[in-house]
């Protein structure tokens, strides 16, 4: 039997929009311990992203 990716049920993850273009992330194995400061859905979106001003 080969581990060839997840094997559940995709759609019982959690999700949340992306603060910059809108569309819903889905959670990832990755994320798994900072998925509360995940904002961006990639590296595209992130650097788009108004710059903090501090």
């Amino acid at each position: 039997m080969s581990q060839t990716g997840f094997r559940g049920n995709k759609a019982a993850l959690p999700q949340k929009p992306c603060a910059v273009c809108g569309r819903p992330m889905s959670w990832r194995r990755k994320w798994a311990r900072t998925w509360a400061e995940v904002k961006y859905c990639s590296d595209r979106c992130r650097a788009a992203a108004p710059a903090a001003k501090g």
